[in-house]
Order: structure tokens, then C-alpha cells, then sequence
């Protein structure tokens, strides 16, 4: 799916929903999604990154999309059956999600971990991933076409020692996703996936690597191939895959 060529019509009237939505890979799908014709639910923390995303896709004249500010460290099940009732009166269903927001949390020996900071990635990472499906699983079944895509990791398929909650988050994504799917399987307007998005030019990347130098990793948007055919038509037949976006 590397060299996966997208209709421009890919996702004509779609709408979509894409946590993370102001900067990195979240940023990129966000764009590569309106510019194949989806109506975006832009989701995150700070409003301002979700603002300049949002004027991207005005300035481009790609449908017009939706700011949602939301802090999933905090967010709890009112928050997203909250945002649910919104997204059903404003919409009526949800033809994609796109749960792209992580927390890398520290990088140390489990040993010295500080629970804390545990309990925040595992709070982004997999609790808000959870609680927002489940609230918004009605609104994908009214969807004659959804797709609903967890981002997993190389450390979350394999661990690695000092990866430590984020490893683990991911090992949880992965389990999340392919209980979903199975739980989905005779759903034919439902597929569930994960992406793997490989070492990419990013912030959290750069956080997680310093002494690495980021130009030799892609950008974002070199990588949105495999967003584009798992969000779209062509990929109706998948689901409960765990796929590598290089």
C-alpha cells in the first residue's frame, strides 16, 4: 500500500474524525483527508494548532470541517457521550475515525517508571481510544461505509527494554483493535485496523530520538498512502490487520 494512488473522489462526503488533528501525522491525514473530499472533525488538545489546521483546509477550499478542543488526559465517559450527542445531532454518523493522539511518556527502566506518568499515557493512549469508540459506535453503524484506524507502534508489536507505558499502550492498541474487529467481523459496513507509522519526521520522534537526525526519516505526508486506502473503498474487505505505513 506504499505506492497506494488515491482517487481524488477517494472520500467524497465522507465525514471523519481524527484525534491529534493540530500537528504531525494527525495534521497530515486531517489535510490528505479533506483534500480527497471528507468533511474533518478535527480533534486535539490546543485549539490554536486545531485553528491553523482548520484555515489549511479553508484556504485550500476542501470542505469545511470542525474543531472539537478536547484534553484526553483528562476526558472521561460524560465528555465523549457529550461529544457523541454532538457529533449525531450535527451529523448523524461517523464514516471514519482516526485515533492518531499519543502520549510518548518517558523513557526509562520500568523499574523507575514513574506511575503517574503511566497513568497519563495509558489515559491518551488507550482509555480515551476506548471510551471514544464505544461512544461513537452507533454513530459508525449509521455509516454505510466506516473504517476506524488505532495507531500502533514497532515497540508495540515487539518490546523493546526502557519503551516502558508506551510500549505497553501500544501492545493495548493492537489488543483493542483486533478484539474490536473480531467483534465487528460479520459488520460489513465496519472494518477496524491498526497503522503502524514507522520512524517519521515528527515531534514525538524527535523526542524520542535526539540524537537521531529527522531529515533522513519522511514526512508525514509521505506516509499517508496507507491512511488514505484504509480510510477509503478499496479497503472494505480489510479488516483486523496490523499494517506498516513504510
Amino acid at each position: 500500500m506504499y505506492d497506494y494512488q488515491a482517487p481524488d473522489n477517494l472520500l467524497q462526503g465522507k465525514i471523519i474524525l481524527v484525534t491529534g488533528a493540530g500537528d504531525g501525522i494527525g495534521r497530515a491525514a486531517a489535510l490528505s483527508y479533506a483534500a480527497h473530499g471528507a468533511t474533518v472533525i478535527l480533534l486535539g488538545r490546543t485549539e490554536e494548532k486545531l485553528n491553523a489546521v482548520y484555515d489549511e483546509i479553508e484556504a485550500a477550499g476542501y470542505p469545511q470541517a470542525a474543531i472539537i478542543p478536547l484534553n484526553l488526559e483528562t476526558a472521561g465517559e460524560t465528555d465523549f457521550d457529550r461529544l457523541a450527542a454532538m457529533l449525531e445531532e450535527e451529523f448523524g454518523r461517523i464514516d471514519g475515525i482516526l485515533h492518531n493522539a499519543s502520549l510518548l511518556g518517558i523513557r526509562t527502566p520500568i523499574e523507575s517508571y514513574d506511575p503517574i506518568v503511566w497513568q497519563q499515557v495509558m489515559q491518551v493512549n488507550v482509555n480515551s481510544a476506548f471510551m471514544l469508540t464505544q461512544a461513537l459506535l452507533s454513530l459508525t453503524n449509521d455509516s454505510e461505509d466506516a473504517s476506524i484506524i488505532f495507531t500502533s507502534s514497532g515497540v508495540g508489536r515487539k518490546g523493546k527494554a526502557f519503551w516502558g507505558a508506551y510500549a505497553v499502550s501500544k501492545f493495548a492498541t493492537e489488543g483493542l483493535m483486533q478484539v474490536l474487529a473480531d467483534e465487528l467481523e460479520h459488520n460489513q459496513n465496519i472494518r477496524v485496523n491498526s497503522i503502524n507509522p514507522g520512524a517519521t519526521r515528527t515531534n514525538m520522534r524527535v523526542n524520542a530520538y535526539p540524537a537521531e537526525n529527522p531529515e533522513n526519516n519522511p514526512t508525514p505526508e509521505e506516509i499517508m498512502p496507507l491512511y488514505l486506502y484504509l480510510m477509503g473503498r478499496d479497503s472494505r474487505t480489510v479488516t483486523g490487520q496490523s499494517m506498516n505505513a513504510q
